[in-house]
């Protein structure tokens, strides 16, 4: 895993998208075709931003798995993620074959038995993540689960995790955030050729320097699995790295 760190987000975000576009279109150029898994959430607003923007990917070669979605929470409501990659990435993009996550499913678990059979068909070649403020990797709060096979799982949110969704201003108030979740598990993630994680702004900081200022990796810090991936990237600017020791990555 290498930590990279900017001087803002907007240079964080700059970069984190070319390094996407140069990827995807190695594996197009390589096979044909690329699959990747989208993230969502307020940290990926300028990655997805400049990616759509700035970079030239034949996006129609593409194959899109979502990471992750609220249980019962309906497309029209604004924290859906649906929502938000649908007019964020995929209205932008095109992708020639989107999978997304069906929240409000009648049941929960056949849809993640769905999207287990369809991504077992596929090697994913980069995976765009975040971190959350509980150090979360997608939904799977502390302490994740390193050693499930199985794709997508229904996982319960913590509170910690449900806070934050308020304070970014996607749900009013707690009682509102749904308490459950269909999360890509975190060996999935990892089975992706390459990763790409954005952790931008002040309030990852204690995240950051709880998964990544040590070599421990712990499932109570479930990002800190990401030092175990060979082709991670972390994405950092100087606000979420500033408790983070200096030794631990190189400034940008």
């Amino acid at each position: 895993m290498v930590i990279n760190v900017f001087e803002n987000s907007r240079l964080l975000a700059r970069h984190a998208a070319q390094q996407a576009a140069e990827l995807i279109n190695a594996a197009i150029e390589k096979k044909g075709r690329a699959v990747f898994i989208a993230a969502t959430g307020a940290s990926q607003f300028e990655f997805l931003e400049f990616l759509t923007t700035e970079q030239k990917v034949d996006w129609s070669k593409t194959t899109m798995f979502h990471l992750d979605e609220y249980v019962g929470l309906p497309e029209t409501h604004k924290a859906s993620f649906r929502k938000y990659l649908k007019e964020r990435f995929i209205a932008k993009t095109n992708p020639g074959t989107v999978y997304l996550i069906n929240g409000d499913a009648a049941s929960p678990g056949k849809e993640a038995e769905r999207l287990n059979a369809l991504i077992s068909r596929e090697e994913v070649d980069v995976a765009f993540v975040g971190v959350g403020e509980n150090g979360h990797l997608a939904f799977n709060d502390p302490p994740a689960d390193f050693e499930t096979e199985t794709p997508f799982l229904i996982l319960e949110l913590d509170e910690r995790c449900r806070r934050q969704q308020v304070n970014e201003g996607w749900f009013d108030t707690l009682d509102q955030v749904p308490g459950r979740a269909v999360s890509m598990s975190v060996k999935e993630i990892l089975r992706a050729a390459h990763i790409i994680c954005c952790v931008p702004g002040e309030r990852k900081a204690e995240a950051v320097k709880n998964c990544f200022n040590s070599d421990i990796i712990s499932p109570d810090f479930p990002s800190s699995i990401l030092k175990k991936h060979k082709n991670a990237s972390v994405y950092l600017d100087k606000a979420s790295a500033f408790l983070l020791n200096p030794s631990r990555y190189k400034v940008i």
